[in-house]
């Protein structure tokens, strides 16, 4: 079983957190971002994550969680999560995109190891959401904004040693954060983020660093 993805993408960590909380083994491959062939081919579309198997190709990050689930042991991510966690991730879709999105294209991503890839990213991004130079100028004033809303987050916090869709859809966004240098997470916020990704076995942006160097 393979899972394609880029690394950066919260639909495809939807994908990844579902594998790793279940424990299955899998094979990782990451595909470079401005590599349209390969995911037309399977799917035909550009469009990540896609998991490879004996069935064939399936795209869709939570038709692929779906699938995963029942493969091993009972199910853990039917239950709808809880509508306070759902609107938070809804609340908070801004100031995430308007942190995350300017530094993306950073070679500490496989995805983005090319600079064909990291141009090929930054055209199309500008093109819906304007230059990055204007978002990346008012940094400080996102960052303020979504520390509050972290603080927000913190009695809303699954738990750490569960599994649930909480975790597929929560996980993605603080683990796409950790590319945005001095935000400051409540520690409750940082011990579950640090705690799943242990569980799940997705490193951080720090770490992708540091194995890096």
């Amino acid at each position: 079983m393979k899972l394609h993805v880029y690394d950066h993408c919260p639909f495809c960590l939807r994908a990844r957190v579902a594998l790793g909380l279940k424990g299955l083994p899998f094979e990782l491959v990451f595909q470079a971002n401005d590599d349209e062939a390969t995911p037309i081919g399977m799917i035909g579309k550009k469009m990540l994550p896609i998991l490879e198997d004996e069935d064939g190709y399936m795209g869709e990050s939570l038709d692929i969680v779906a699938k995963v689930d029942g493969l091993s042991g009972a199910r853990v991510f039917d239950a709808a999560p809880r509508q306070a966690l759902v609107d938070w991730i809804e609340r908070t879709g801004g100031p995430v995109g308007k942190l995350v999105t300017p530094r993306t294209p950073d070679a500490v991503y496989p995805e983005f190891r090319t600079e064909s890839a990291r141009a090929y990213f930054t055209r199309k991004k500008e093109a819906n959401i304007g230059p990055f130079a204007p978002l990346i100028a008012r940094a400080d004033e996102y960052r303020a904004e979504m520390e509050q809303a972290l603080a927000e987050l913190v009695p809303i916090l699954p738990d750490a040693e569960g599994a649930s869709m909480e975790d597929v859809l929560l996980f993605p966004v603080l683990r796409s954060l950790s590319i945005v240098p001095d935000l400051k997470l409540p520690p409750a916020v940082e011990a579950y983020r640090d705690r799943i990704a242990e569980r799940a076995g997705i490193p951080l942006v720090n770490d992708l660093r540091s194995q890096a160097a």
